[in-house]
Order: C-alpha cells, then structure tokens, then sequence
C-alpha cells in the first residue's frame, strides 16, 4: 500500500495531480480542498490512498490527513464510492463534514452535486457515533454546542418566566436556532420565539 508520496510538484489542476518522485510520475485524483492547498507549491509530502479494482488502480492523494481519514471514513459507507467521496470532500472540508455529521445536518451534506436524502442520511447515521467514540469532535464544535447551550437555556429560562409552556418554547427555541445558529442574539432569539409561540 502507498501511504504518501513525498517529490515534486510536475503537475496539478482541480482534478488531479502528478507527483514525480524520484524520476517517476504518479498521478493522484484529489478533491478541490486539496488542490487549494497545493496550488503554490513545488515540493510536497501527499497522503495517498490506492483503490484497486479488476479494471484498474487509482491512487487518491489528500494534502491533509484529516481529509485522507474522512476519504476513508465514507468509503466504508455502502452506496458511496471513491469518486463520490471525493465529491463530497470537495464541497466539504473534512472540519464541514464532521460538524454536518455530527451536528445530522442533512441538508448541508445533501447540498453536495450527487448527494440524495438516503445517502446523506446513511451517511450521518453510520459515522456519527463513531465520531464520537474517536474523539474527533474538535474544540470549536464543542465550544459550539455550548454557546448554543447556554444560547438555549438563556432564551428557555425567559420565555418559561413570561408564561409560554415549557416544551413548546423548547420547540420554538431549538427551531429558530437551526434556523440562525450562532449570528442570532439572545433578545433577538427570545423576540422570534414570542412571535411563534
């Protein structure tokens, strides 16, 4: 198996790359993250991964290792191939595509060409928990979930205090969230929510 390639830079575009090493040139299909992240290099170490199949061995390089893991990771999803990881990748970065799959934001990971409902929920429900268990949730994403925490119970604790009932201003508060995420102020977050409820 061909881990990385570490040579020079013969030629790149948004598809693909060739690695000459040593005098030999390996071509590499990559995703638009990659390309971004190479374009103005010679020499490069890449992390590859090599697909072998009765018609033909691909190699697939990824500048970062953390791309060459969720490569890897939705690989392992029946349904989703190479090139359609690649796809993915190239409209998520692996950082995007752990947050929409732990976060289950189907609609960002359906956002991507090719992408149905199915696929996207196969795609959330078979990675999450294994996300979780390798602790690969980063410290944004859980600095994220406590602003939105405290965004929440703030915003909760309010409304509840004016006289809307608890779990329909649980409902309301957790729709206007996904609605607006982290941009939106408590009071803004509590004007919306006395509006719908």
């Amino acid at each position: 198996m061909i881990t990385y390639l570490k040579g020079r830079l013969a030629f790149k575009d948004p598809t693909h790359l060739v690695v000459d090493v040593n005098g030999v040139g390996y071509e590499l299909k990559i995703s638009l993250t990659t390309f971004s992240s190479v374009k103005d290099k010679e020499d490069i170490l890449i992390q590859t991964y090599l697909h072998v199949k009765e018609d033909a061995h691909t190699l697939y390089g990824f500048y970062e290792q953390s791309e060459k893991k969720r490569f890897l990771d939705l690989l392992s999803i029946n349904g989703v191939g190479p090139s359609t990881a690649l796809m993915i990748l190239s409209s998520l970065d692996a950082k995007e595509l752990q947050s929409a799959i732990v976060q289950e934001d189907v609609k960002m990971i359906r956002s991507v060409k090719g992408i149905g409902e199915k696929t996207a929920q196969r795609i959330i429900l078979e990675l999450k928990d294994k996300m979780k268990k390798e602790g690969l949730l980063d410290k944004n994403l859980q600095i994220q979930s406590q602003i939105d925490n405290t965004l929440h119970s703030e915003a909760l604790s309010a409304l509840t205090t004016l006289g809307i009932n608890k779990s329909i201003a649980e409902k309301t508060v957790n729709k206007i969230l996904k609605e607006y995420g982290e941009e939106i102020k408590l009071e803004e977050l509590i004007k919306q929510a006395l509006k719908r409820s």
